[in-house]
């Protein structure tokens, strides 16, 4: 240390930004080979995908950072810090705080495919932070490659010059150590601090059973050692740390991290509702007044019920979705019971994915057998008195001549496709309400800005959108505003009686179609009861669906013969009192089957 500040000029910070399947966690795999920092017996496809959903499924789903250490040509060792982060546009807040921790990324394409929807979102974000981003053009060792087609595409719709792109084949390893050589020279080294004052950006953090919260940092400025005393600024919690380390790309202890490092520290944190991800931690000693910009708060999108198929499984429900949120500081989770389906939870989520994965965890990691009602919004209500609601759950639906006006959420959403679907796709759109903004020709494809309510692309357009473009179409969406719309409770009754597991909120334009479908799944999954049963949808006190349960009737009739018409009224007159009685005083019991059938088919 040749005076207090710390020398930052041979550290390297950058993550990958990457469509799905370009190759993403095969680069990494062949940097951490190359710079040593996994031995060849340690080696395995993905080393930094841990869960099995991630490596199933192709997509990274937790952050995970990897500290190297690299002799360049020039002799001078260097230490690399990779943060890998999550792809997907569900997780774009977390995205944007990891590229918040580097200078610069990687931006790997594949020569085959070229640009895709997922990997101009995060391009953009990189950009807005004032990244240096570097071309890494992948997979060139293909037959159908085209790297000269798709550095051109990259200059004409990102507008990043590519004369120096890297061409690599992450298979192969052959460009591999030019992609390491190149960071060095184009991603600028961490900035030097301005004074010693401790600030580190929190950009994830994972519950360790035996050691509470791990917090994954990047040093901003100052240095954090063992017994150091740190607050978190946004909860305002103080603790002393017990380790700080660095990610090989297992945990290993360090003395201290300084300025420009990435690691993490352990510090005795019980709850991982006490850290939050974008967070600033300084000293107590000596703390800054100002936290590190762009933190916030990441409030649920998409709201669902969880519920157990069988109610005894409540507890086992609760535990394992209380061990999910110690990892996941974005599931949001609240007990609530319906009529049909008893108790359960109402689980809050980034975004379709983010409750797929939630959905399948709780599966795999639980064995537990659940449901999930048909996924909702949240939508504003301003009510005559000028107060504001956010509704997510049709139970807590305002009486309708109260609400002033609904606002529902709308998001903006790229969609890439080839140009022969495009009347396709602009008849999905016009389907979904959606609103084309402009449309942009990159070289044999099309770029479609759109923007929809979000409410319309939860449950089924990705996959409308790939049955109408045979697969070719990529599409991606981010938040945009709320505006007002006519949005109506649909709401299903049985027998008269309203059943709250299937009303849901929908726009008044699509609440009758949906309407009918729900009615008729019920009435083929509803077994038949002694009399006939009304199962209507209806919006206010209007019926805009119905269909009809048939009754299960008895040939009263039968014993008598010969064609005495007078004996055969009287015994049906009979027959209609008491069907009539048996309606006045009988209930229909929906079996808990039904329930599921239902639910499964309005996904």
């Amino acid at each position: 240390m040749h005076d207090k500040r710390h020398d930052t000029s041979h550290i390297r910070n950058f993550s990958i930004i990457a469509h799905i399947d370009h190759g993403k966690s095969t680069i990494a795999d062949r940097l951490l080979e190359l710079t040593g920092t996994v031995t060849p017996r340690e080696m395995q496809e993905q080393v930094l995908d841990a869960m099995d959903l991630e490596r199933e499924r192709g997509i990274t789903i937790k952050a995970h950072p990897v500290t190297m250490s690299y002799t360049a040509e020039n002799g001078k060792i260097y230490q690399i810090n990779f943060i890998d982060t999550p792809g997907h546009v569900d997780f774009s807040y977390e995205v944007s705080r990891s590229l918040a921790a580097c200078e610069g990324a990687l931006l790997v394409i594949d020569a085959v495919q070229g640009v895709q929807a997922q990997s101009l979102a995060n391009v953009h974000l990189a950009l807005d932070k004032g990244l240096e981003i570097v071309p890494v053009i992948n997979k060139i060792d293909l037959p159908a490659a085209d790297p000269e087609g798709v550095k051109q595409q990259v200059e004409d719709v990102i507008g990043i010059d590519t004369s120096d792109a890297v061409l690599c084949s992450a298979k192969t390893g052959i460009g591999i150590r030019e992609i390491l050589e190149r960071i060095l020279i184009s991603v600028p080294p961490p900035t030097p601090p301005v004074d010693d004052q401790l600030r580190a950006l929190v950009f994830d953090s994972h519950y360790d059973t035996y050691r509470g919260v791990m917090i994954y940092v990047r040093i901003v400025s100052g240095s954090i050692k063992k017994k150091t005393s740190i607050k978190l600024m946004a909860t305002d919690k103080t603790f002393e740390v017990l380790e700080v380390g660095i990610f090989s790309p297992n945990e290993k202890p360090v003395e201290e991290l300084k300025s420009g490092e990435v690691g993490y520290l352990v510090a005795n944190i019980k709850k991982s509702s006490d850290v939050k991800i974008g967070d600033t931690i300084t000293s107590t000693k000596d703390p800054i007044q100002e936290p590190l910009p762009g933190f916030r708060i990441i409030s649920p999108v998409v709201f669902a019920g969880i519920y157990p198929v069988d109610s005894p499984d409540f507890e086992s429900l609760r535990d394992g979705l209380s061990k999910l949120q110690l990892n996941d500081s974005a599931l949001y989770v609240e007990q609530e019971s319906s009529l049909a389906l008893g108790f359960g939870f109402r689980c809050g989520f980034l975004g379709l994915l983010h409750l797929e994965i939630v959905f399948e965890r709780l599966q795999r990691e639980f064995d537990l057998d659940i449901i999930t009602t048909a996924p909702s919004v949240v939508y504003k209500f301003t009510l005559t008195d000028g107060r504001e609601l956010n509704i997510d759950n049709v139970a807590h639906y305002p009486d309708p001549a109260q609400t002033e006006f609904v606002e529902e959420p709308w998001v903006k959403c790229h969609i890439m496709t080839p140009a022969e679907y495009l009347g396709a796709i602009m008849s999905l759109g016009m389907d979904k309400r959606g609103l084309l903004v402009k449309t942009e020709t990159i070289d044999k494809r099309l770029l479609l800005t759109y923007r929809f309510p979000l409410n319309e692309i939860l449950t089924d357009f990705n996959d409308k959108l790939k049955s109408v473009s045979r697969g070719y179409a990529s599409f991606d969406y981010e938040f945009d505003t709320y505006e007002m719309g006519d949005i109506v409770k649909l709401e299903i009754r049985v027998n008269e009686e309203p059943v709250d597991a299937f009303s849901c909120l929908v726009h008044r334009t699509k609440a009758e179609g949906k309407g009918r479908a729900i009615c008729k799944k019920l009435v083929e999954v509803i077994p038949m009861q002694q009399f006939k049963v009304p199962v209507q949808g209806a919006i206010g006190g209007k019926i805009v669906a119905r269909e009809t349960i048939r009754a299960i009737t008895k040939n009263v009739t039968a014993k008598c013969y010969g064609g005495d018409i007078t004996r055969k009224r009287k015994l049906w007159e009979k027959q209609k009192k008491g069907k009539k009685k048996m309606k006045e005083i009988g209930k229909v019991n929906i079996p808990q089957s039904a329930f599921m059938d239902v639910l499964k088919a309005s996904e």
